[in-house]
């Protein structure tokens, strides 16, 4: 699709890292109000792309064309402050000092004077989106934006970006975050730039249909290229020229015929110990640091296969939570007892320490020679690496020579390799590519062991969980049988309900006792003739209002809109959305009436 007004043309670009090409001759565009998802397996150069596009590393080959005056701003995948200085050194003091005031406070970000040192890195996180945030940039590059942010935060900026009139290029493993906001999907492969227009749902229904499209075409190039071949072999070199053009197109077609669709996985088929009918129990456990709680008396006993998602806040203590477990720390009263077959599989969020010098083999090797994966297969440590997608050559570099995401592959690796009956894994999704997590939540549906997963990857959770454990600050832990998905509808209903009950909530003047019941409840009061004419207006209001809605949405992910189309209808449905809830709390208000 032509772009209309483009803010960024990116043409022919090319980036090397020492002899490795990450990408060559990649072309696209980003246009006025677009929000662009970027999908690429890890070791590509998502993150690279971003960082050359927001001027700050340097490329080999091609150029970028920005419109005139575009303001750009870049939010880089691990921010970084030099640990002495202050929220507010970095925040404050700017020519948008009022917007960013609003933006931290929506951040819930409130205290001017903590030095960077002290925060956390969900923290550090919101204070980059901050800084990003408050220049209105027109061209937002956001790199993994929900790493680190708790589920709140994630949805207070899925809802910001579905609004905002900024263009968005984002590279995300949130494939719910994806949904919600992008309208149009890059995808990277072998330096070719596929385009989708349309959200992540959208795209993965195309993405299928051009692999099988692909695979047709090889199939009919097979069938005729071994006609075209044996012809080939028969007629004399001396040739005329028709006979020369016929040969050109056999050289393109056996192109064709031997090109293979790169569709690498990830390989998770290890076998699995036995683990015996008791778990663990906590008994009485309770956890404080000072004045903040994070367990008080808590109980539970934990089942055999049981798969829970543990969820919350950051800073309620979940990460916690999982330390006491492995024994990290210690509680300040009661104790967890934990079964004799048990073998736990620890993947934690703060990751294992490679050292840089050191080669991927070597990292593995110092856990085991042999892998046993069960059913009498043992395997070398070469032959398991490439399970996970290290070649034989990419053994032998140096770990400092991976990317993000495969030095959390190659952590994978080793929390695997010991074959566990019960997985730990503290926020595993951070910085794996979509693939990969698709194949690791193949895997754990399958796992015949015990899991418990701490993530703020709503869509991770909803499909490797069975209910959720719940931190709710203060030492208070709720056991929630259900997903994320489920959770998070019930917290939603209960809401509507509390600000409903608020609305309607009695006042205690005076002129209100002729309203009480006998047994002291407020007595309902019947709807007037204007305002029953409002009800009824309301409950069309309403119908036409989410007919609407539902069509723009299905319009937005649909792929078939132009540009101009699309900016119209991203610009209606906020203010689609306002209307709607206004007309749904006073028709809410009424239906409380007789």
């Amino acid at each position: 699709m032509a772009q209309v007004n483009p803010y960024l043309e990116v043409m022919g670009l090319t980036k090397r890292i020492g002899d490795r090409v990450l990408f060559h001759d990649i072309s696209f565009t980003v246009g006025e109000r677009e929000r662009i998802g970027l999908i690429a397996k890890n070791g590509t150069g998502k993150s690279t792309l971003l960082s050359i596009i927001a001027g700050i590393e340097g490329y080999e080959g091609g150029k970028m064309v920005f419109r005139n005056d575009l303001k750009v701003g870049y939010l880089e995948q691990t921010p970084s402050y030099d640990g002495e200085l202050t929220v507010g050194d970095i925040c404050l003091g700017h020519a948008n000092e009022l917007r960013t005031k609003q933006i931290l406070t929506q951040l819930k970000i409130t205290d001017m004077s903590q030095q960077m040192k002290q925060l956390s890195g969900g923290m550090v996180k919101r204070v980059a989106l901050a800084r990003v945030l408050e220049n209105e940039p027109n061209l937002l590059i956001l790199d993994e934006p929900t790493n680190h942010l708790d589920v709140e935060m994630i949805e207070w900026l899925e809802t910001y970006l579905s609004r905002t009139t900024a263009s968005l290029l984002m590279v995300t493993h949130d494939r719910y975050f994806l949904d919600r906001v992008c309208n149009s999907i890059i995808e990277m492969d072998n330096s070719t730039i596929y385009r989708y227009e349309g959200n992540y749902s959208y795209y993965l229904q195309k993405r299928q249909e051009r692999l099988d499209q692909a695979r047709e075409e090889i199939v009919r190039a097979n069938n005729l290229y071994r006609t075209e071949l044996e012809w080939m072999r028969r007629m004399p070199q001396a040739r005329g020229h028709k006979a020369r053009y016929r040969e050109e197109a056999f050289y393109e077609l056996e192109k064709v015929a031997k090109r293979r669709i790169d569709e690498q996985q990830v390989r998770l088929e290890m076998g699995n110990r036995y683990i015996g009918s008791k778990i663990f129990v906590a008994e009485h456990v309770s956890k404080a640091f000072g004045e903040k709680t994070i367990l008080k008396d808590f109980n539970y006993s934990f089942s055999r296969y049981e798969k829970m998602g543990i969820a919350g806040n950051n800073g309620t203590g979940k990460s916690t939570f999982i330390k006491l477990l492995m024994g990290e720390l210690a509680p300040d009263e009661g104790h967890f007892d934990i079964g004799e077959t048990v073998r736990f599989g620890y993947y934690s969020q703060d990751g294992i320490e490679f050292r840089d010098d050191a080669k991927v083999i070597d990292m593995v090797r110092d856990i085991a020679e042999v892998v046993d994966m069960g059913n009498g297969q043992r395997l070398s440590v070469s032959q398991f690496l490439q399970h996970f997608l290290f070649e034989p050559e990419q053994q032998y570099n140096y770990v400092g020579k991976l990317s993000g995401g495969e030095k959390r592959r190659l952590y994978l690796c080793t929390v695997l390799m010991k074959a566990p009956n019960f997985l730990i894994l503290d926020e595993p999704t951070n910085d794996l590519d979509i693939i990969t997590l698709q194949i690791l939540e193949d895997y754990l549906a399958k796992f015949k062991g015990c899991l418990i997963v701490v993530s703020h990857d709503r869509y991770f959770m909803d499909k490797v969980v069975d209910h959720l454990l719940v931190f709710e600050g203060d030492g208070r832990v709720k056991d929630f049988p259900g997903n994320y998905r489920e959770y998070r509808a019930k917290k939603e209903e209960e809401e509507a309900m509390r600000k409903a009950s608020k609305t309607n909530a009695p006042t205690s003047s005076a002129s209100d006792t002729k309203n009480m019941n006998r047994d002291g409840t407020q007595r309902k009061r019947k709807m007037s003739y204007k305002e029953k004419k409002e009800f009824e207006q309301l409950e069309k209001d309403l119908a036409m209002l989410e007919a609407e809605k539902r069509s723009i949405e299905e319009g937005l992910s649909s792929g078939k809109l132009s540009v101009e189309k699309i900016t119209q209808m991203s610009k209606r449905l906020p203010i689609l959305q306002d209307e709607l809830d206004e007309k749904e709390m006073r028709w809410l208000e009424l239906s409380e009436m007789e």
